[in-house]
């Protein structure tokens, strides 16, 4: 009899003892579930983060507050960096963390009420305007002088200003213009360019005759001579600059104090008749009474040219 009722009791403790075990396991599967829906409630959000250096990241985070995503990433913000949002502050709608060189300053004073900014808003106003523009003239110089050591200018043709009409968008504010954009033009009149030219300069000689040719025919004429002579492109070339200081190869040059004349400067003028009569007015009278000088006195223009650069004079 002990030994059956013995035998019941712990077939009783073992039906108990899987109830318990059912009863555990239904209750974690439980906690389970209900931590694995908290876990799922725990949104992965994409946030683009703009660095100062101009690096873009693109992360995934389940945070909202700036500051925890930073550490996140393991992003530390300078001193002289300001984040925006600002850095305790929930991320923004636009998902962007944006960092920048130069710390935030806050300014108490900046700040305006409504009523302030409506009071000092002014409307911009827009307006479409057409002007008359005048178009400068151009100048245009045209040399026939052929080298002449005289010249003139004559204006052969006068320069008028042309016209334009010029449409504009023009911005106010406050009466005061603060924007303009040229928006189209025509042309209604096109400029007409002055011309001038320089033309040889009649010049009269103290005999009152007309000195006639220009600087580029007497170097060629005495270059020729100079060839007549014997004597070398140096020497032609120390001719040049020696009557470019006497003259300026101007067969009208008179030097008032002294009674010097011509090309070659002959002192007194009338040495040169041994050349020609007509030495007063003559190139070529004045060259050759000159070249005939140099090389009686000094045998080549070169020995004259260094002359008159050691003494003033030839």
């Amino acid at each position: 009899m002990r030994k059956r009722i013995s035998k019941q009791n712990k077939q009783e403790k073992a039906t108990i003892s899987l109830k318990k075990i059912f009863i555990i396991t239904v209750i974690f599967l439980i906690l389970a579930g209900m931590m694995s829906v908290m876990a799922t409630n725990q949104k992965l959000t994409s946030v683009k983060i703009l660095l100062s250096s101009g690096y873009e990241m693109d992360v995934m985070t389940t945070s909202s507050k700036v500051s925890d995503i930073l550490a996140e990433n393991h992003i530390v913000v300078l001193d002289d960096e300001s984040v925006t949002p600002d850095i305790d502050e929930e991320l923004s709608d636009n998902r962007t963390i944006t960092i920048t060189k130069g710390a935030k300053q806050a300014n108490d004073d900046a700040y305006m009420s409504a009523e302030e900014i409506l009071a000092s808003y002014t409307q911009i106003v827009e307006k479409v305007i057409t002007e008359e523009v005048e178009i400068p003239f151009e100048t245009i110089t045209k040399d026939v002088s052929n080298g002449s050591f005289a010249t003139q200018n004559r204006v052969v043709q006068t320069g008028q200003n042309g016209l334009k009409k010029v449409t504009y968008r023009i911005r106010y504010q406050s009466g005061a213009e603060i924007e303009k954009t040229e928006i189209a033009s025509e042309i209604v009149k096109e400029p007409v360019d002055k011309i001038v030219e320089v033309r040889t300069k009649q010049v009269t000689s103290r005999s009152g005759g007309i000195v006639k040719g220009s600087v580029a025919e007497y170097q060629a004429y005495a270059e020729k001579r100079c060839f007549d002579y014997g004597w070398s492109d140096a020497d032609f070339n120390a001719l040049v600059k020696l009557w470019n200081k006497e003259s300026g190869w101007n067969p009208a040059s008179h030097n008032a104090s002294s009674g010097a004349h011509g090309i070659p400067q002959a002192l007194p003028a009338s040495k040169m008749a041994t050349a020609g009569s007509d030495y007063l007015t003559n190139y070529k009278t004045q060259i050759n009474w000159g070249l005939s000088y140099i090389k009686s006195r000094y045998g080549t223009p070169s020995a004259a040219w260094q002359h008159s650069c050691r003494k003033g004079w030839y």
